[in-house]
C-alpha cells in the first residue's frame, strides 16, 4: 500500500514542485488568511442577521399574540369540544327514530369506535408528523410563510391537526398572519394539555365531510360512515376509510352526493383523492404494497348507499312536532335555570323570546338526546291504515294565489283528517296522525288545527258540570222543547234539533246519546250563572279558548277560533281518569351529550269532578254506541272487537266538521275530519260516494283501532271496564221529574231506574202529576178551579203547572210539547197551562140560531168560557156543552136561547130566544122575562123521570178526542246533533 503511494506521489511531484516555493507559499498564506477572516466576517454577520431577524420575528409573533389570553386547560377542553352536534331523536321505550332538522348532521363518536385504518388515513394525508410534533412542523411553517411573501400560486399548506382543530373550534377561519399567530401558540399550548388520541379524536369529530344520502350536510366520521356507506366508523374497510379520509380537503367536491341526496353522475374526483389517501398511508407505511393495490382496484362505487329518505321526510309531522315540544321543553328548563318561573315567560313575551332563541339554537346543536312518548309500531300502522282509508268524502277545488307568479291557481283540497290516542292515567301520546299529505298541508291537524269541536262539548261543559252540581241526574228528563233566548247581543239564540224535532221531556242519558241540541243547551242556561266555564272547562287544558268564548252557544261548540283535536281528546281523559285531568304531553326525557337528564316529565293531575260524577258521565257516554239511536252506535258494528267504550260525536254548524271521541279505560282516542277551507261535509256527492259524514268519521276510528289492536291489545282492547266508585247508587224515580215515584206516577207506569250519586238520591215525592179535573178555554186545557162547574170539566191525570214551570227553569217554552210525542206510556197523562183566573166578570154573550132539531151558537169573545148552557124559554137547562166541542145541541121542540159560562161558573147573558118545531110555544109567565134572566147558579137537576135533557148529548159524546200526533218518523242513519 505504501509503494502505491510513493508511486502515486512520485507522479505527481512535478505538479506540486511550483508551489514549493517559497513566494507561492507566501502568497497562499496571504489569500488564506484573507478568505478565513472574510468567511469570519460573513458568519457572524449571518448570525447576527439571523438573530436580528429573529429578534424582529420574535418581537412580530409577540406583538400578534398579545391580546391572547392564556387558557387554562378547562376553558381549551369546552372549546376543543363544543363542536355542534345534532340533537337525537327516540320513540318510545328508547327506539331511535333520527337526528333533528339541522344544517349540520354530526353524531360524536369515541376513538376506540374508529376503525384503526381511517385513523391512520387521515394522518398519512392531513398530518404526516403528528405523532412526532408539539403542535406545529416548523418547516412547514416557513415554507407556508416563504410561499406567502413570494406570492407562490402552489401553497402546500403548514396545519397540523392541532393547528386545524384550534381554527375550527377556538379561532376563525380569517386569513391573516395574526390568525396564525395566535394558531401556532395555542396549537403548542394545547398539545401541553392533550395527549395525541384526544386531539386526534376531536379532530374526527370536527371535520366537515360534505353530504348524506339524504342530501344533508354532515361533518365527523360517524355521521360520514352511516350516511355513505350505511356502517358503523368502526366498520369501514380500507377503501372506504381512505375515501373519508379524503374528504376534508374538499368535502363538497368529493363528495359522492347532491344536495337532494342523489348519486353524483361524475365520482371520479373523489374516487381519485381517495387513491392519493391510499398512496400516502403506503408511503408512511400503514399499510403494504398488496393491500394498497387491492383497495386501489376495489369497486367503491358499489358501497354508496343509495338515497335514503331523511326522519324529515319519513316522519314530517311527528319530526316538526317534536321538535318545537322539545324548544318549548328546553326554554322552560333555561328559564328556571337563570330564575324565571313559567308563569314569568307567560307573562312577559319578550323574555319568553329570548329564551326560545337560545333553546333553539341548543337544540340543534347541542347532541342532545330527545326521548318522546310516541310508540313507533302503533304510529307506522296508523299512517299506513290512514293512507289506504278511502272514505274521506269529495275532494275539492280551492283557488290559491301563487306567491312566485301571482297568478291564482287552482289546486286540491282533500277532506283532512286529524287523531290522537292519550293514555288516561299518564298523559302520554301514543300516536297521533296529522294529515292526509305533508307535502300538500304541513299543518299538523291533531296537534295545530283548532275547529269548533260541535256536540263533544256538551259532556264538558252542559252534562257533567250539572252532574257535579247535582242538578240533573242519568235519568233527569229535560225538556226536548224550542225556545229562543237572547245572547246578549241585539240578536237571540234559537237552537234547533239535526232533525228539527221535539222529544218533549226527554231523560238527560238519551239526551246525550242521541245529541239532542236543545236539552243540553237549556241545561247549560240553567247552570250557566255558576260559571261552569271557569270552575270546570278551562281546569281541561283548552288554552286555544278565550273569554270572549264564555256563551250559552258554547255548550254546542260554538268557539271564536275552535280548538285543537289534541284539546278535546285529552279533555276526554278526565272522565276516564275518575275527573282528574292529566295534561297530554310527548317528551318523555331529555339528556345532554353526557348523558345528563336535563328534564324529566312529571304528571301533575289537577281535579275537575268528582269519581261520581266522572263515572255518570261515563256511563252516558256508553249510550251514545249502545243505544239504538245513539250518535256512536255504529262504532260497536265497525269494531272488530268488544271492550268498554264510552264517548261522543259531534258536528259543528254547517257540518264543517266532523268528530268523534271515545275512551275505555286505558286510552282516549278521538278523530275529526274537515276540510281546511271549512266547507260542508254533508253534500250530495260524497253522501252518494262515501256514505255519511258522520259515519265517515266513526269508521276511520274504528280502523285505526282494528288494526293497531294487535301491537297493544292491553293499550286498546283491555279485559277491565271502567270501575264504579263507591259513592254510585241504583234507585226508581218517575221519568217525568227525576223525583220519587208518586201514586200518581206509579199508575201512570212512568217509574224508572238508573243509576245516581248517592249524594243526590231524590227525597221529595214526584209532584208533577196530579189527578185533578181540567177544562178546555181557548182551544188549550187548563186546571179548573173549585168552583168551575163539573159539568164542564173533565177527570185526569195532568201536569202540575207549577211542575211545568220549574221544569222549564229559565227557559220557558210551549207546555203542549212536553208530552213525548208517539210514547205509550204518556198516553194518558195530559199537559195543562196555567191556572185561568178568575177575573170577576162574567163572560161575552153569544148568538143562537135554530136548524132542523138543533140549536146552534157563536162562540163567546172571552178568552176564560169553559162551556155553554142551552136553556128553554121557560128556564129549564136542557143541554151542557163544554168549550172545544161542537158548539151545536139536538133539542126538542120549542123555544131556547143559550149562555157561555166561564172558569168560574159565572154565565153571560142569555142569547136570542130561537124556535125549534111548529108548536105553538107556551106563553111566558107575564111578570118574568127569561131573556133577561141571568141565574146565580144551575137548576138543580130533575129526577131522572123530569128530565129535559133526553134530545140533548153526553158531555163525554161533545169533549173533543184528546190530541193524537203521528209517531215520529225513522231516526235518519246519522247523528241527530248539530
Amino acid at each position: 500500500m505504501n509503494e502505491k503511494w510513493k508511486l502515486f506521489l512520485d507522479k505527481i511531484d512535478p505538479v506540486l514542485k511550483p508551489f514549493r516555493s517559497p513566494t507561492v507559499q507566501k502568497r497562499t498564506r496571504i489569500t488564506y488568511g484573507v478568505l478565513w477572516n472574510l468567511l469570519l466576517i460573513i458568519m457572524v454577520t449571518a448570525v447576527l442577521g439571523f438573530a436580528f431577524a429573529g429578534g424582529v420575528g420574535a418581537g412580530y409573533f409577540a406583538s400578534l399574540v398579545k391580546d391572547e389570553p392564556l387558557r387554562p386547560y378547562d376553558e381549551m377542553k369546552d372549546d376543543i369540544y363544543n363542536y355542534e352536534e345534532t340533537s337525537q331523536l327516540y320513540f318510545a321505550d328508547d327506539v331511535y327514530l333520527g337526528k333533528l332538522r339541522t344544517d349540520l348532521e354530526r353524531e360524536e363518536v369515541k376513538l376506540k369506535d374508529v376503525s384503526v385504518d381511517l385513523q391512520h388515513a387521515v394522518i398519512a394525508t392531513e398530518d404526516e408528523y403528528f405523532e412526532e410534533h408539539d403542535g406545529v412542523v416548523p418547516k412547514a411553517i416557513v415554507r407556508a410563510v416563504m410561499q406567502e411573501f413570494t406570492n407562490s400560486s402552489t401553497q402546500s399548506g403548514g396545519s397540523t391537526l392541532t393547528q386545524q382543530l384550534i381554527k375550527n373550534q377556538i379561532l376563525t377561519n380569517e386569513v391573516s398572519f395574526e390568525r396564525k399567530a395566535k394558531e401556532i401558540l395555542l396549537a403548542m399550548r394545547l398539545e401541553r394539555f392533550f395527549d395525541k388520541e384526544e386531539i386526534l379524536e376531536a379532530y374526527l369529530n370536527m371535520a366537515t365531510l360534505g353530504r348524506n344520502s339524504s342530501g344533508q350536510n354532515i361533518a365527523g366520521v360517524e355521521t360520514a360512515a352511516e350516511g355513505i356507506f350505511g356502517v358503523k366508523a368502526k366498520d369501514l374497510s380500507l377503501p372506504q376509510a381512505a375515501f373519508i379520509a379524503g374528504l376534508p380537503q374538499a368535502p363538497f367536491t368529493y363528495t359522492p352526493y347532491t344536495n337532494q341526496g342523489e348519486l353524483k353522475e361524475d365520482l371520479e374526483a373523489g374516487l381519485k383523492r381517495k387513491n392519493t389517501v391510499l398512496f400516502r398511508m403506503h408511503r408512511e407505511g400503514y399499510i403494504t404494497k398488496k393491500q394498497y393495490d387491492e383497495a386501489v382496484a376495489y369497486d367503491l362505487k358499489k358501497d354508496f348507499i343509495k338515497k335514503k329518505k331523511s326522519p324529515q321526510e319519513k316522519y314530517p309531522w311527528l319530526m316538526a312536532e317534536l321538535e318545537e315540544r322539545s324548544i318549548e321543553v328546553l326554554t322552560e328548563v333555561l328559564a328556571e335555570k337563570d330564575g324565571y318561573s313559567k308563569e314569568d315567560l307567560e307573562n312577559n313575551d319578550k323574555l319568553t323570546k329570548e329564551y326560545e332563541i337560545q333553546a333553539d339554537r341548543k337544540i340543534r346543536s347541542g347532541g342532545y338526546k330527545i326521548h318522546s312518548t310516541i310508540d313507533k309500531k302503533i304510529y307506522d300502522q296508523m299512517q299506513k291504515t290512514k293512507d289506504e282509508y278511502n272514505m274521506y268524502g269529495v275532494t275539492k277545488t280551492k283557488t290559491v294565489t301563487n306567491e312566485e307568479t301571482g297568478k291564482e291557481e287552482k289546486v286540491e283540497e282533500p277532506v283532512q283528517v286529524g287523531a290522537i290516542m292519550i293514555e288516561n292515567k299518564s298523559g302520554r301520546i301514543i300516536s297521533f296522525v296529522g294529515g292526509r299529505d305533508f307535502k300538500l298541508e304541513q299543518t299538523n291537524h291533531a296537534t295545530h288545527s283548532n275547529r269548533s269541536n260541535g256536540s263533544t262539548m256538551k259532556p264538558l261543559l252542559s252534562y257533567a258540570p250539572a252532574l257535579e252540581y247535582g242538578t240533573i241526574s242519568p235519568g233527569t228528563p229535560i225538556p226536548d222543547v224550542e225556545f229562543s233566548i237572547s245572547d246578549g247581543s241585539s240578536s237571540s239564540w234559537s237552537p234547533k234539533n239535526y232533525s228539527f224535532n221535539e222529544r218533549g221531556l226527554y231523560p238527560a242519558r238519551y239526551d246525550l246519546a242521541e245529541s239532542l241540541n236543545i236539552p243540553a243547551a237549556r241545561n247549560y242556561i240553567n247552570i250557566y250563572d255558576r260559571d261552569p266555564f271557569n270552575e270546570f272547562l278551562m281546569k281541561m287544558g283548552f288554552d286555544s279558548l278565550t273569554k270572549q268564548d264564555n256563551n250559552y252557544a258554547l255548550t254546542l261548540g260554538a268557539a271564536s277560533q275552535g280548538v285543537t283535536v289534541e284539546e278535546n281528546v285529552n279533555a276526554y281523559t278526565t272522565f276516564a281518569n275518575g275527573g282528574k285531568f292529566v295534561d297530554a304531553y310527548m317528551i318523555e326525557k331529555i339528556e345532554d351529550s353526557d348523558g345528563n337528564t336535563v328534564f324529566e316529565h312529571k304528571s301533575e293531575p289537577v281535579d275537575v269532578f268528582s269519581p261520581q260524577t266522572a263515572y255518570l258521565t261515563i256511563d252516558m257516554m256508553r249510550d251514545t254506541l249502545n243505544h239504538s239511536l245513539g250518535t256512536g252506535r255504529y262504532a260497536k258494528q265497525f269494531l272488530n272487537f268488544s271492550s268498554d267504550w264510552a264517548g261522543k260525536s259531534g258536528t259543528s254548524q254547517f257540518y264543517h266538521d266532523s268528530w268523534f271521541v271515545a275512551s275505555n279505560p286505558s286510552i282516549t282516542f278521538g278523530t275529526w275530519f274537515g276540510y281546511d277551507q271549512p266547507s260542508p261535509l254533508k253534500t250530495p256527492d260524497s253522501d252518494a260516494l262515501y256514505g255519511h259524514y258522520g259515519q265517515r268519521t266513526i269508521r276511520l276510528w274504528a280502523h285505526l283501532l282494528n288494526d293497531t289492536r294487535d301491537i297493544d291489545p292491553e293499550l286498546i282492547d283491555p279485559d277491565e271496564s271502567f270501575k264504579e266508585p263507591d259513592g254510585i247508587v241504583k234507585r226508581s224515580f218517575c221519568s217525568i221529574s227525576g223525583m220519587l215515584p208518586s201514586e200518581a206516577c206509579s199508575k201512570a207506569g212512568l217509574v224508572k231506574t238508573d243509576l245516581f250519586n248517592a249524594k243526590y238520591v231524590p227525597t221529595k215525592t214526584d209532584d208533577s202529576l196530579v189527578m185533578s179535573k181540567y177544562v178546555v178555554a181557548g182551544g188549550k186545557k187548563y186546571m179548573a178551579l173549585p168552583e168551575t162547574p163539573d159539568e164542564f170539566a173533565e177527570q185526569g191525570v195532568i201536569l202540575n203547572p207549577d211542575f211545568v214551570k220549574r221544569i222549564f227553569g229559565k227557559v220557558p217554552g210551549d207546555a203542549s210539547k212536553l208530552i213525548p210525542d208517539g210514547d205509550a206510556r204518556f198516553k194518558n197523562v195530559l199537559v195543562a197551562e196555567n191556572k185561568l183566573s178568575d177575573d170577576g166578570q162574567a163572560p161575552g154573550g153569544v148568538k143562537a140560531s135554530a136548524g132542523g132539531s138543533s140549536v146552534s151558537w157563536t162562540s163567546s169573545g172571552s178568552s176564560d168560557v169553559v162551556g155553554y148552557r142551552v136553556y128553554s124559554s121557560s128556564g129549564k137547562k136542557v143541554a151542557s156543552v163544554k168549550s172545544g166541542g161542537s158548539q151545536s145541541a139536538s133539542v126538542g121542540n120549542g123555544s131556547y136561547y143559550v149562555v157561555a159560562v166561564d172558569v168560574a161558573g159565572k154565565e153571560s147573558k142569555p142569547s136570542n130566544t130561537v124556535q125549534i118545531g111548529s108548536s105553538k110555544p107556551k106563553a111566558k109567565p107575564t111578570n118574568a122575562k127569561p131573556e133577561e134572566k141571568k141565574p146565580d147558579k144551575p137548576d138543580e137537576p130533575k129526577k131522572p123521570e123530569e128530565s129535559e135533557t133526553d134530545d140533548g148529548q153526553s158531555d163525554d159524546s161533545t169533549d173533543p178526542p184528546a190530541e193524537e200526533k203521528p209517531d215520529p218518523p225513522a231516526e235518519p242513519d246519522k247523528p241527530a246533533d248539530e
